[in-house]
């Protein structure tokens, strides 16, 4: 190769085993501290859309809302919600 300077590219510095552990050292830590943020807040659960631990059983309905019905589903959700919900 004429012409080389015998530097390594990036991509080799990155996959090389020598600083793997340095990466995952500056890296870890803050996104650790991300997902304890976003579970300790609640903001996973807005963002996700999936119920609180609260929320999974109301005082009205303490059974698990298992949806049996093939070719119902919709009027099974509906009792399990407790409304008359128009999904049409």
């Amino acid at each position: 190769m004429s012409g080389s300077t015998g530097e390594r590219s990036f991509a080799d510095i990155i996959t090389s085993i020598r600083y793997f552990g340095l990466f995952i050292a500056l890296l870890y830590p803050p996104y650790s501290l991300q997902v304890g943020y976003l579970s300790s807040t609640g903001l996973a659960y807005d963002v996700f859309g999936s119920p609180r631990p609260n929320e999974y059983f109301t005082e009205s309905r303490q059974g698990i809302p298992l949806i049996t019905g093939r070719f119902d589903p919709l009027e099974q959700l509906e009792i399990f919600l407790g409304g008359s919900n128009d999904h049409r």
